[in-house]
């Protein structure tokens, strides 16, 4: 049998100082998280496929990867981790009746069958707000996806804000149909408004909601946005879209996000499940939006309870690439400490790498090989990203070596080490 020595499209290995600052970032976040009060949750990496049917409004059935169980049931990878929050929500949190605040880290795939070079398996970290339909839960994920941005360094990014119910009111208004939405919506999240306009001339909208989609293009931008879209909001559901985000950026004030946000009122989403206000991060350094989010309060419905929601969650691989682009600098702390000893130092190496341990200090042992040279060892330290190394030499001598600096010291006796 051929061996295989590379991973399937799609799929990577993240190893070594890259996965020390990817882990070191997730934790800054996870910190976040808990600071708004947000409890963690692990839901599993597959479900059984209903979990992510059509009608729940995820992804298309032929992207996901799907298989069997024992039983025959058929099984999938989750593509995206809301649906098994929303679960959860329906199932573990059925009797509860106040708000419940969850937040995860985890893998979703993707089998992105048309395009090339993107990832299909991707980690995304996200925070979800159970049963609370306020302007207030609102404004308080948009904050914390701000605060979640700020304080790892990124500075120059845009939070795009819409409501899926201004388009609605505009499809309901039009009198399009179910196919014909589709289509409509479909043109719209790829920005083809040309196309729009063709397709409503094709099946002779009236000229009205024509020239309130071609409009579409237009809105986008500031708070000055909101008023130019009530001009064509075409009935009460439009008018009361454009309200709600007048309320929410009202709310942002108070917690000093509003800078960051922009309107943007042809946004409506991927997924079919969002019900109320939408929204997208962007930034330079990377190709698709690093934060997706929106209101959803009908998902859980599908599971079994009424209880409104809103959710983000943050693509971490789109953002490490924003991050080192940017070349805003990921903490990442150089704390493993190299112990490395000739032969006949075995013994005292060995009690010098237990008592760091015992202190809480991370710890390498290497035994030095002889095709080896000091310089190789210290290249592997900084390769590593160890911070200190000492070497317990043959001689005696023990050699501190500060591997951030490059500075070395040698003692005469072992019971200087721990200097």
């Amino acid at each position: 049998m051929k061996r295989v020595l590379h991973t399937p499209e799609g799929v990577r290995d993240i190893y070594n100082v890259e996965c020390g600052k990817k882990l070191a970032l997730e934790g800054r976040l996870k910190k976040i998280f808990h600071l708004y009060g947000y409890h963690d949750i692990e839901p599993p990496t597959f479900e059984y496929f209903d979990v992510f049917r059509k009608e729940i409004g995820t992804i298309p059935s032929k992207d996901l990867y799907k298989f069997f169980d024992k039983d025959g049931n058929t099984l999938a990878l989750r593509p995206d981790i809301t649906p098994s929050i929303a679960r959860v929500s329906a199932t573990l949190f059925k009797d509860e009746t106040l708000p419940v605040r969850l937040c995860y880290t985890g893998s979703t795939f993707i089998n992105h069958s048309n395009y090339q070079g993107r990832l299909r398996e991707t980690t995304q970290m996200g925070a979800e707000l159970m049963g609370d339909d306020s302007v207030e839960a609102d404004a308080e994920m948009i904050a914390l996806v701000v605060e979640c941005l700020s304080t790892i360094g990124l500075k120059e990014f845009q939070l795009s804000l819409g409501n899926v119910d201004f388009i609605q009111s505009l499809i309901e208004d039009a009198s399009l149909n179910e196919e014909a939405q589709e289509r409509v919506r479909e043109l719209i999240n790829n920005r083809n408004f040309f196309g729009v306009e063709e397709f409503l001339e094709s099946i002779q909208v009236k000229r009205s909601s024509k020239e309130a989609f071609a409009a579409l293009n237009d809105l986008v931008g500031g708070i000055a946005t909101l008023a130019q879209a009530k001009n064509i909001a075409p009935n009460s559901k439009g008018v009361k879209a454009i309200r709600r985000l007048e309320k929410i950026y009202d709310t942002l004030k108070l917690y000093g996000a509003e800078k960051f946000v922009t309107f943007d009122f042809s946004m409506s989403g991927t997924y079919g499940y969002y019900s109320g206000i939408i929204f997208r991060v962007y930034t330079f350094g990377t190709g698709d939006a690093i934060v997706k989010g929106g209101r959803y309060d009908h998902l859980t419905e599908k599971f079994g309870k009424q209880s409104p929601a809103i959710g983000f969650a943050i693509v971490v691989d789109e953002l490490m690439n924003a991050l080192v682009r940017q070349k805003v600098r990921i903490n990442y702390t150089r704390k493993n400490t190299i112990v490395l000893y000739d032969e006949d130092r075995r013994r005292e190496a060995l009690s010098l790498a237990r008592d760091f341990r015992r202190k809480g200090k991370d710890t390498e042992l290497l035994g030095r090989r002889g095709d080896k040279t000091l310089k190789d060892y210290i290249e592997y330290g900084n390769e590593y990203y160890a911070g200190n190394m000492i070497y317990l030499q043959q001689t005696g001598e023990i050699t501190m070596i500060n591997l951030i600096t490059g500075e070395q010291k040698t003692l005469n006796s072992s019971s200087d080490r721990s200097s």
